[in-house]
């Protein structure tokens, strides 16, 4: 039976360590826990985008793929920090470099990840072994090239001499060109002048926003990262309560978008939120009326209403809040609980999504973060309050007899 344990979860964390760019003058640290954020953001808008056509058993495994696809190249990447990518496709184009390469990963990957069960693992084995030309590798590959390219302009300007760029350059407009049969890619490509291309440089911004921005801590983590880590936590958490498929890749993409409107307010701390009578309210009626006029509305205009809807149900919008647990019945969301979801609701053609599960995860998510700093060092009567509050509110909650929050904090201690 899958389970969670400390040592995944901080697998999944350690990307708020790994520097992205750091043989380059930059003007903030890249983190790789940012870029995959933002690959998998762009990943799930062109999966939307070459979906419309498919059968709904079509779409569900392209859907599955894709999440999982992230995944593994995540953690490939977590094992293989220090080659540099120029390296790693010199090496990739020699098979039996690249197989004894894989081999080495997968040793090293296999004590971390073997928890969450056998079929698990055996999709990973196969995932580095596969044909990579399939629709969802492919749609993988032209995310991960826009996040790069993303990341690489942010550097450009402040390089002028830097012998490499023209070269990095070239290979990233090359790449993407050699995916623009794919839908949505030549939107990506005219950037801010196409609704697609906004949406993906709107969303690359919540880099920029740190949270904790008054707690000083050791890693500094974005709401990009962040969103990335719950979307991940959701997943496992999900494999191990026994969801359904269509659970398991909703749970995924509705943490990678959770905290979305924060590209419109900022992150502000539960507790300030919560400190001022109606201040809540206030937030999320403003979060709502930015997130339709600057996301909604021109996405609809160039014709993405299917891209507008989905992100609605994994905001939770026709439910009230991301954490309400969530069915569809008769293509209407139904707002349900974990036992009902597991009991009545736990198959592909309800759709569900859940809530509490997204919760904790949320919470085990910024448990580490606070965590891992006070690990390195920072003294903080904040840090250690909120670890308190965690601990205190989260330690006796329970998902079914799969899922106990309190054992996998004391973990921690």
């Amino acid at each position: 039976m899958p389970s969670i344990r400390k040592s995944l979860l901080q697998f999944v964390f350690s990307g708020a360590f790994m520097k992205r760019w750091n043989d380059k003058l930059r003007p903030m640290e890249l983190l790789e826990i940012d870029k995959q954020a933002h690959k998998m953001v762009v990943a799930w808008a062109l999966f939307m985008c070459n979906s419309r056509g498919l059968s709904g058993e079509e779409r569900l495994r392209l859907g599955g793929e894709i999440a999982e696809g992230g995944l593994f190249d995540y953690f490939y990447r977590l094992v293989i920090t220090d080659i540099k990518p120029p390296i790693f496709y010199q090496i990739k184009a020699n098979p039996e470099h690249y197989r004894k390469l894989t081999r080495w990963v997968l040793e090293r990957m296999e004590p971390r990840v073997q928890t969450l069960g056998p079929e698990f693992w055996e999709r990973l084995r196969a995932y580095f072994a596969a044909d990579e030309n399939t629709l969802s590798r492919r749609i993988l590959s032209a995310a991960h090239t826009f996040a790069s390219g993303w990341e690489f302009n942010l550097i450009k300007g402040i390089n002028p001499r830097d012998d490499e760029f023209q070269e990095i350059d070239e290979s990233f407009n090359k790449s993407l060109a050699e995916h623009a049969d794919l839908v949505g890619v030549d939107e990506l490509m005219a950037g801010w002048e196409s609704p697609l291309g906004r949406f993906g440089h709107l969303t690359g911004q919540l880099r920029f926003q740190k949270r904790w921005s008054q707690t000083p801590r050791i890693p500094e983590t974005s709401v990009l990262g962040h969103m990335f880590t719950v979307a991940c936590y959701a997943y496992f958490f999900s494999l191990t309560v026994g969801a359904c498929r269509a659970r398991c890749q909703n749970n995924f993409y509705a943490g990678l978008f959770h905290d979305l409107p924060e590209l419109l307010t900022r992150d502000i701390i539960s507790p300030v939120k919560r400190s001022v009578d109606y201040l809540a309210d206030l937030v999320n009626e403003y979060e709502r009326k930015e997130l339709t006029r600057r996301v909604f509305e021109p996405l609809q205009a160039g014709g993405h209403g299917d891209i507008c809807e989905r992100l609605a149900f994994f905001l939770g919008l026709g439910t009230g809040s991301e954490f309400h647990d969530t069915a569809l019945v008769d293509g209407r969301p139904v707002r349900t609980d974990f036992a009902g979801l597991q009991a009545g609701y736990n198959e592909d053609r309800f759709d569900p999504k859940d809530g509490e599960l997204l919760k904790i995860c949320d919470i085990m998510a910024a448990f580490i973060e606070a965590y891992t700093a006070l690990r390195n060092g920072i003294s903080s009567d904040q840090l250690q309050a909120a670890i308190w509050r965690m601990r205190s509110k989260y330690g006796r909650v329970s998902l079914g007899d799969a899922v106990h929050v309190g054992a996998l904090l004391a973990d921690f201690d």
